[in-house]
């Protein structure tokens, strides 16, 4: 019998190469940083000593080598994490700004990430998780957007709440409004949504966060637990007919990036979510949810790199009670 998993992820596993100075001659410097949104939340999960699993394909080259090993050192399991001989992994360039936001240059045309089939899928693993994670960087394409369907469908097959985190990356995108169709069909299918201020005017219209999540409840009513972040200033939390709940973000100063913050705050409501169930959710239960999310993905933005920056669980703790 397949071994059963808190959360199985499926989606990108890359490289993001992070500034980080310049040489004496005055080049740029990148630090190789292993990242890609579906393992950065897996490596907040297994901070909090919640089990893993990964789905996925990179190249089997010296940084889909690197990218294996981190995830494993990382205890996520990686035994259907493939090795494409012929595509390279996925890379992607990121210029920070002064104030922790990013832009991206993705080398991925095409990327082994994209390379994953429906008929490479482990059917048992995603019907045995008890929470299935995806994104839409798996599905730009035609070969991994089939391969995420049939995930989705064999994890509904196992009775698990499906998550959803659109991080839409524009340049990854041919046709915007394709990107929007997609984004439209995981909405569909998710129970827990993370979605950021941006994603959400992109779908809605909205830049009021009550009126677009008010939109995407009606449009989307098998959504039970909404999340907004809005950035620096904090996170709203909407639930069913319940009033929303905003909890600010903690700005103790420290940035430095950005990069797999939003993953670490969507780690820590699958964290909370496993540990407290969906169903009945008080606002007090949704602050602390809230609460923790903010603190790690602070934590995370002091330091460089995602999957290797994620903090302990009492790290976030001692933060929270100094706070």
């Amino acid at each position: 019998m397949a071994e059963k998993f808190d959360v199985v992820a499926l989606g990108e596993l890359l490289i993001d190469f992070t500034e980080n100075g310049v040489s004496n001659q005055g080049n740029g410097l990148f630090e190789a940083c292993p990242g890609g949104a579906p393992c950065n939340v897996l490596a907040m999960l297994r901070k909090t000593g919640k089990s893993c699993a990964f789905v996925g394909k990179v190249g089997d080259d010296m940084f889909g080598k690197l990218l294996r090993d981190t995830i494993e050192e990382a205890g996520i399991n990686a035994d259907n994490l493939i090795m494409d001989a012929y595509i390279p992994t996925t890379l992607a360039f990121v210029k920070t700004f002064a104030n922790g936001d990013r832009d991206f240059s993705f080398y991925r045309k095409p990327g082994a990430d994209m390379m994953l089939t429906a008929e490479e899928l482990p059917p048992e693993i995603i019907e045995n998780a008890k929470i299935f994670h995806f994104g839409t960087l798996s599905m730009t394409h035609p070969g991994i957007r089939a391969a995420t369907v049939k995930a989705i469908e064999l994890a509904k097959q196992g009775s698990a709440l499906i998550s959803f985190d659109p991080n839409l990356r524009p340049p990854l995108w041919d046709d915007l409004e394709e990107a929007r169709k997609q984004i439209a069909w995981g909405l569909g299918k998710c129970d827990i949504l993370k979605i950021a201020d941006n994603e959400l005017l992109f779908m809605t219209g909205e830049k009021d966060f009550v009126k677009g999540a008010a939109i995407l409840h009606a449009q989307y009513p098998n959504i039970k637990v909404l999340n907004v972040t809005a950035g620096a200033d904090g996170s709203y939390s909407f639930y069913g007919e319940d009033e929303p709940v905003f909890v600010p973000s903690f700005q103790l100063g420290g940035t430095i990036e950005t990069t797999g913050a939003g993953d670490t705050f969507c780690a820590s409501v699958l964290n909370f979510i496993l540990e407290n169930g969906i169903a009945c959710l008080t606002p007090h239960d949704r602050k602390d949810m809230l609460r923790f999310a903010n603190a790690a993905a602070y934590i995370v933005t002091t330091r460089k790199g995602a999957i290797r920056s994620m903090p302990e669980r009492s790290e976030v703790e001692t933060l929270l009670a100094a706070n």
